[in-house]
């Protein structure tokens, strides 16, 4: 089974803004649906903060404290798809810093539930 991190926008969570939380990203990775090719096994779901400059540290601690490296990292679909965006950067940008630090493909979105 596939090991993922999700990166959640926490304005959006904690705003209720389309995202009640993360129980349609932990949904769709369980099933393996969505953005997911498989069944995957949630690490660790971190909550990026505005302006968003401790979420690639918070990675790093997130698979330290775990002791597991996640073989993939979403961003999740409230944070790549975020109407209106996000002021302080993009999802491609995000992804590719995350990418460049952590050395893990980053893949954009978790799920297509409504």
């Amino acid at each position: 089974m596939k090991k993922i991190a999700v990166v959640g926008c926490g304005s959006y969570m904690d705003s209720g803004y389309g995202c009640p939380g993360e129980w349609r990203c932990l949904k769709a990775a369980a099933m393996g649906e969505g953005k997911f090719e498989e069944q995957s096994n949630v690490i660790a779901f971190i909550q990026c903060e505005c302006p968003g400059r401790s979420v690639i540290p918070t990675v790093g601690m997130a698979m330290k404290l775990s002791e597991i490296k996640p073989d993939a990292i979403h961003l999740s679909s409230c944070l790549a798809n975020a109407k209106p965006g996000c002021p302080y950067t993009t999802p491609e940008e995000l992804a590719k810093m995350i990418e460049t630090k952590t050395g893990i493909k980053v893949i954009s979105g978790t799920h297509d539930y409504h």
